[in-house]
C-alpha cells in the first residue's frame, strides 16, 4: 500500500514580495511553515517580480487561512 504524500503545498496568499513576506512572518510565528513562491521563479533578481505567493503545506491550509483572516480583520 503506498503512503500517501503529506508534502504538497497549496497557496494561501498571493501579493506584493513585501506583503507576501509579512503573512509569511505571521505564519511563521504561530508555527505553520511557509515557503514563498515568486511569479518569475529566478534568483538573480528575486524582488523585481511584481508578485510571489505564499505556499503552506496541505495540512496547515485551513489553519493558515484561519490566520490570515482574523488578520485581515483587524487591520481593517
Amino acid at each position: 500500500m503506498k503512503e500517501e504524500d503529506s508534502t504538497k503545498l497549496v497557496e494561501v496568499f498571493s501579493g506584493s514580495k513585501w506583503e507576501t513576506e509579512l503573512v509569511r512572518g505571521l505564519l511563521e510565528s504561530n508555527n505553520i511553515e511557509a515557503a514563498l513562491k515568486d511569479g518569475l521563479m529566478t534568483s538573480i533578481a528575486p524582488y523585481i517580480s511584481p508578485t510571489a505567493t505564499v505556499m503552506v503545506n496541505e495540512k496547515d491550509y485551513e489553519a493558515a487561512m484561519a490566520i490570515i483572516r482574523n488578520q485581515e480583520k483587524e487591520g481593517e
